[in-house]
């Protein structure tokens, strides 16, 4: 399967659940840096029908690939792959190569927490791989590509064909799913992360977006401080944490308008959309 992906694309914290105690760094002061004093740059790989581009990508680009789902496909040399609890074994890769992680529910969901959780957050895996990439790998540009959220109608909406549009589905915490990006965006400015969009393709990521060969350049977001204080402490009002990351059993104490209220103001803590880097 590799090697007719790669063919193609030459062709085309159970204990926290406060945000407010997560990583916390002055974008201005903070430069993340691997144990060699580099920038440390982490590529989040989902599976949109373009993603595959990525497996000609050169490695050395980035430190860290995180495929997400069946994106471990896409190119042999990924670093971690990232699925949730029901993922399918005959789905998963038969063999781990020296130097590879598989991340589960029991890397993910305390990472997760560690930033306030599920319901503020996002139940999907897109937000989940961004997270804990934030808390685990500590990046200074965190990339996506092939994450668009932005299914067609009809037709192929995954590389590997017709897949589920996890984000799509009818789910409390994924109404508004831009709003939730720019709630992982606020949390890697204040690691000193920038985020980054690899996309060309209309996506739900409000990132800044970049090439392969810009993206280094790409700055640390910038945010409405004041406002973003706010709404953390009405995330702490609402008590909507679920240590178990499992918040589809609590569905019941979790209101949809609150959590509207929410997303809305998010989305003012950056104002206007970004542009081409």
């Amino acid at each position: 399967m590799t090697d007719k992906i790669q063919e193609k694309a030459s062709e085309s914290e159970k204990t926290s659940g406060n945000a407010d105690r997560a990583p916390h760094t002055n974008s201005t002061e903070a430069v993340t840096r691997c144990g060699d004093g580099k920038l440390t740059s982490v590529l989040i790989l989902g599976s949109a029908p373009y993603a595959v581009q990525a497996a000609v990508w050169p490695r050395a680009s980035f430190d860290h690939v995180v495929v997400i789902n069946n994106a471990w496909r896409i190119r042999p040399d990924w670093s971690h792959l990232i699925h949730p609890e029901d993922f399918p074994e005959d789905r998963r890769p038969s063999e781990i190569q020296p130097g590879q992680k598989i991340v589960t529910a029991t890397d993910y969901v305390p990472a997760q927490n560690a930033y306030g959780g599920f319901v503020y957050a996002g139940g999907t895996m897109a937000f989940t791989a961004g997270y804990w990439a934030l808390h685990a790998l500590n990046p200074s540009r965190l990339c996506y590509f092939g994450c668009d959220m932005v299914y067609p109608a009809a037709g192929q909406t995954h590389f590997y064909g017709t897949g589920t549009a996890d984000p799509l589905r009818d789910d409390v915490t994924l109404a508004n799913l831009p709003a939730k990006a720019r709630r992982l965006e606020y949390f890697a400015a204040r690691q000193g992360c920038a985020m980054v969009n690899l996309s060309t393709k209309d996506s739900v990521l409000p990132y800044q977006r970049a090439t392969l060969d810009s993206f280094s350049d790409v700055p640390v977001s910038r945010f409405a401080k004041g406002e973003a204080e706010q709404i953390l402490a009405q995330e702490r009002a609402l008590g909507y944490f679920v240590p178990s990351g499992r918040y589809w059993t609590e569905l019941q104490r979790f209101d949809a308008a609150a959590i509207a209220r929410l997303d809305a103001d998010w989305l003012r803590c950056f104002g206007t959309e970004p542009v081409m880097a």
